[in-house]
């Protein structure tokens, strides 16, 4: 029976990673993650309680039956040495260990302890412990829970000898000359007894609480075994120098520190695997396993997981402003300000350069992950200070969802990266991923390949809207761009056009419009009509090399004047590369080609915008033009405007203009002209230039029925067309 999708994304989860081969570990058993990711209240002190009980418990008993703590003569002072040399050793590696005391002192205690037996094997323990803690001072706290479970493995191993019968002592030793073949099981399994406790004491006091560990922590954890297991490997030899040539007992520093020294690379190159070096944040790698994780345990609770992706916005003009040195600055401050910010729960990582990723292993929903990730970008938006210099940077973050978005780690991670780069297009600073808005999934993907073929077919259309002036002269025609696909149908403009701007088919689309619209433009020249066209323009056009110079070849091919063709543009032109952006429009309008504004009143529109923009029009936005009539403060925004650009001798055009009342508001607040169904709606290039002829006094074939609208309450209205002024 064939699974179904979730099926199968359940059974991914619960096998880990589909790539990591079986047998490494990442087929842990599902009571092996938990029992590993369970964290035991005071368990801490409890092993501290027990240790201290049990050593007070055998010093007592040793002292009350009169022996010796402690081998005296050569052997103890041979011993005193090396345990002096390893001491000196660890305390000049200068931090604190990583996974505890699996090394040469941990080498040294088996071997006192085969040989010695259990009190001088912790005495030896203690000592490396205190003089190590005392030469740091800040890592008492540290040194007694070490000590502590050091105490608590060697009692382990002592156990497993005394099962086997034997208990040595200082004045009854486990000497080489009374080992046999059988001895050799019975001092592997006191190692192992030794490892598996210290181990795991250590794991659930000191590590993160987490499901399993991470494939690289696994693979350090299995090269720093092999190292441990070479370094107690070397306690029988050292029982054999100590019984026969104790003075050579302080030779054995040198492999001890050198597998010592072995065991802490194998732990810097686990850490430089898993944590950026910069920050101290956990990179991407770790990220990933620990979303694996996360996402198996909200699949095995029904519950959510989200993952927000955080993108510092323009932070390239601080490194090119300020260095590279003052932006690795920054970033440590911004990666402080995330771990303060984060809610209970939550992890941080930096996936390189100024992208951050947070995430949250339980969510209640998609729109509570939302409200998370707009407290980030909040946190990353209050001023910074950097040598006496006060920054504010603004960030954009991208939400995705498990299971509603995807159901493994990697596709949510991609999901959350198409999220966080709509919101830096739309700048609203959060969004939560839409499939519809995602040029990357399988249905939007094939519509891409059916929209490359279509223009190579020339099967996407141009429609022509007008717009007119008051006293009904025509003042220009805006080309949009209509695909009505074999099997889909009519496809909405505002899905295909996204399509093309996420997949890098933009400039193709516009180089098939540009080349449609002049060719229409050069057959109305060539019947008497005269008037301009608009075609829109992204900002990724304008910043396309050589953009300029293939608009004016375009137009000498069709022999049409430079003044016949308008572009239209938006703010966003002037956010990447504004620099690039002003040389593109200055060599465009050097070429005689007008501009036009676009959408003014949404967005981020300024004055420093209309300053710095060579635009001869503005259009302002349907949005505020609709509630014209009924809404005081768009009918004071939009007298605003009117004024403003009036002021600086541009263009007024209205868009979206629908009904009588808000043509009269209109023209009442000065706009020079409308465009909207109230004129016409947008038509093909046959009956646009039947509707120009009749503007011209030519008498069109036939009349064109005024398309009918649904208007309040559901009732149908008659568009009537303006061809003359308004009564």
């Amino acid at each position: 029976m064939q699974q179904k999708p979730r099926d199968r994304g359940r059974q991914w989860l619960r096998h880990g990673h589909p790539r990591t081969p079986p047998g490494d570990g990442s087929d842990v058993a599902p009571w092996l993650q938990r029992a590993i990711s369970l964290e035991v209240p005071g368990l801490a002190h409890a092993v501290v309680a027990v240790a201290g009980a049990a050593l007070g418990i055998g010093v007592w008993r040793v002292v009350s039956g009169g022996y010796a703590l402690f081998p005296n003569g050569v052997v103890g002072w041979s011993f005193a040495l090396l345990t002096g040399l390893i001491v000196g050793h660890l305390v000049a590696l200068g931090r604190d260990r990583w996974w505890g005391g699996t090394g040469s002192g941990a080498a040294l205690t088996m071997a006192i302890l085969l040989l010695y037996g259990w009190t001088p094997a912790t005495l030896v323990s203690l000592a490396v412990v205190v003089l190590v803690g005392a030469a740091r001072r800040h890592s008492w706290r540290q040194a007694l829970r070490h000590g502590a479970v050091d105490i608590l493995g060697i009692g382990s191993s002592a156990l497993c000898l005394a099962a086997f019968g034997t208990r040595p002592s200082v004045e009854h030793p486990w000497t080489p000359a009374e080992w046999s073949p059988s001895t050799l099981p019975e001092v592997l399994l006191a190692a192992f007894a030794y490892l598996l406790v210290t181990r795991g004491l250590l794991w659930y006091l000191t590590a993160p609480r987490q499901e399993g560990l991470p494939t690289v922590a696994r693979t350090a954890l299995l090269r720093q075994g092999l190292i441990a297991v070479a370094l107690l490997g070397i306690s029988p030899l050292i029982v054999v120098v100590a019984a026969h040539t104790p003075l050579l007992l302080p030779l054995f520093a040198v492999p001890l520190v050198a597998l010592d020294s072995a065991l802490w690379i194998a732990r810097a190159r686990a850490e430089e695997q898993l944590r950026d070096p910069l920050t101290g944040l956990a990179n991407r790698q770790w990220l990933l396993e620990r979303t694996w994780s996360a996402l198996d345990e909200a699949d095995r609770l029904g519950a959510r997981s989200a993952l927000v992706l955080i993108d510092l916005d323009r932070f390239r003009s601080v490194n090119d402003t300020l260095g590279h040195l003052a932006g690795d600055r920054l970033l440590l401050q911004i990666a402080d300000r995330l771990r303060t910010a984060l809610p209970h729960g939550a992890e941080v990582a930096r996936l390189g350069g100024d992208e951050f990723a947070v995430l949250l292993p339980l969510a209640d929903s998609p729109t509570s992950a939302q409200r998370v990730a707009r407290a980030l970008v909040s946190a990353l938006g209050s001023p910074l200070d950097l040598d006496g210099l006060t920054l504010e940077l603004e960030a954009s973050a991208g939400v995705a969802v498990f299971p509603d978005h995807a159901g493994e780690a990697e596709g949510l991670l991609r999901r959350a990266d198409v999220a966080m780069y709509q919101a830096k297009r739309d700048r609203s600073g959060v969004e939560v991923y839409e499939a519809t808005r995602d040029g990357n999934t399988p249905d939007r993907l094939g519509l891409l390949g059916d929209l490359r073929r279509a223009l190579d077919a020339g099967e996407v259309e141009l429609h022509y809207q007008p717009k007119v002036n008051f006293d009904g002269s025509v003042s220009g025609l805006e080309a949009l761009v209509r695909w009505v696909h074999p099997e889909r149908g009519r496809v909405p403009p505002d899905e295909f056009i996204a399509i093309a701007e996420t997949s890098g088919l933009m400039p193709r689309l516009t180089d098939y419009v540009l080349e449609t619209a002049l060719a229409q433009v050069a057959r109305w020249r060539s019947q008497g009509l005269s008037v301009p066209v608009a075609v829109n323009v992204s900002p990724r056009d304008v910043h396309s090399p050589g953009f300029a110079g293939s608009v004016a070849a375009r137009l000498a091919r069709h022999g049409v004047p430079a003044a016949a063709l308008q572009l239209e543009i938006t703010e966003h032109v002037l956010l990447e590369d504004p620099q690039r952006a002003a040389d593109t429009l200055a060599a465009l309008t050097g070429h005689g080609v007008r501009m036009s504004l676009d959408d003014f009143g949404t967005g981020y529109s300024s004055l420093v915008h209309l300053r710095r923009l060579p635009v001869s029009e503005l259009k302002i936005d349907r949005s505020f033009v609709a509630r014209l009539a009924v809404d005081a403060e768009d009918a004071e925004i939009v007298r605003c405007t009117v004024d403003l650009a009036h002021s600086l001798g541009l263009f007024v055009v209205a868009e979206g203009v629908e009904d009588d009342e808000t043509w009269e508001r209109l023209r009442d607040l000065g706009c020079d002209a409308v465009q909207g169904w109230l004129v016409s709606a947008a038509m093909p290039p046959a009956e646009t230039t039947s509707w120009l002829r009749t503007r011209d006094g030519v008498p069109p074939p036939v009349e064109r029925t005024p398309p009918v609208l649904r208007g309040p309450g559901g009732k149908g209205g008659t568009r009537r067309s303006h061809g003359q002024p308004a009564r």
